[in-house]
């Protein structure tokens, strides 16, 4: 929902909706993020809570909710159904991972999300501050969504066992560092969005083993 900042007191942003008001807690806002009074600012609501003063609503920046929305306004595959958001994982500020769905042979769901030269994607990216969103194909085999979530590292093998929820990775030795990423990122956003417990070897490692 759209909103503009009227308030910013400790830590906490106020957003006026029109009639009503919303609160930014510290916890639901993006590391980094500066929110300057006045400005209009996309949240997401998570919760509306009744009061004795009427309906307090709470808002987020940093929900995963907020990019799904974010993608839901701008494509049109999206809003008509034809293409399916069915998993989602973020670090707010940092990175989003999105797998997304579609049953119709004639229609590219990662490429109606990107959209022509990137317009649609680069239209939410600047809406999220510069965060980096990586738009995968679902897939009901779980070992080739794993692969598919590991992007943009490569990968050799996976083994995936779907009664455990975990998986063996393994990845060419130069793509190691790729596909766990600075800090474990991508590999940490692709077990949250597959949800399996994903364990990455290189090619070296697995023969060692």
């Amino acid at each position: 929902i759209n909103g503009v900042i009227h308030r910013v007191s400790n830590d906490t942003v106020f957003v006026s909706m029109g009639k009503t008001e919303g609160i930014l807690a510290a916890t639901e806002q993006v590391p980094g993020e500066k929110y300057i009074m006045n400005s209009r600012i996309k949240v997401y609501i998570m919760d509306v809570k009744k009061t004795t003063k009427g309906p307090q609503v709470y808002l987020s920046r940093s929900h995963p909710g907020l990019v799904k929305r974010l993608f839901e306004l701008e494509v049109p595959e999206i809003q008509d159904g034809i293409v399916e958001i069915k998993s989602i994982s973020r670090e707010a500020g940092s990175r989003t991972k999105m797998a997304v769905y579609t049953a119709d042979e004639n229609v590219d769901p990662v490429g109606a999300c990107v959209g022509m030269n990137g317009a649609r994607v680069n239209a939410i990216v600047n809406e999220l501050r510069g965060e980096k969103i990586d738009i995968i194909n679902w897939n009901e085999n779980p070992a080739l969504l794993i692969e598919n979530a590991l992007s943009p590292a490569k990968v050799i093998a996976v083994l995936a066992d779907p009664e455990d929820k975990t998986a063996k990775v393994v990845v060419p030795d130069y793509q190691l560092s790729l596909a766990i990423g600075k800090e474990g990122q991508n590999a940490r956003l692709a077990a949250r969005l597959t949800g399996y417990k994903i364990d990455i070897k290189s090619e070296t490692q697995a023969k060692d083993a």
